[in-house]
C-alpha cells in the first residue's frame, strides 16, 4: 500500500500521475482522453470515503459495480483507492459493488 499526500480539491487522476502511479494499462497510457471523462480508461476502485458521483459515467458505475473514473474525482477527504488490476482497457464489473442488483 502506498500513501500519497493530496491537497483538498486536487484531481485524483492528476495526483496519481504526478506521484508515478498510473490508473492506465500499458495500452491506454498513451491512448486516453487526457482526463475529460470520455474514454473510461482511468478507472479505480474507491474502497473508503468515495465522493458522491457527479459525472454520468460515475453514476452508472456506482449503480452497476464498475470502477470510478479517477479523472472525475475531486479529492476532498482521506480516501482509500485501489488500481484495477485485471483490466486490459477498461475495468471489469464487480457484482458485490453493484447497487442496482442488490436486494433490500
Amino acid at each position: 500500500m502506498q500513501k500519497i499526500e493530496v491537497n483538498s480539491g486536487d484531481n485524483l487522476r492528476e495526483t496519481l500521475l504526478a506521484h508515478g502511479v498510473s490508473p492506465y494499462t500499458s495500452v491506454t497510457r498513451r491512448l486516453n482522453c487526457g482526463g475529460r471523462g470520455l474514454c473510461a480508461t482511468c478507472g479505480v476502485w474507491i474502497d473508503e470515503a468515495a465522493p458522491a458521483p457527479e459525472h454520468w459515467h460515475d453514476r452508472l458505475a456506482a449503480d452497476f459495480g464498475y470502477p470510478r473514473l479517477s479523472c472525475q474525482i475531486t479529492v476532498e477527504t482521506d480516501m482509500t483507492i485501489r488500481l484495477v488490476e485485471d483490466k486490459v482497457i477498461w475495468g471489469g464489473r464487480d457484482a458485490q459493488r453493484a447497487r442496482y442488483f442488490r436486494s433490500g
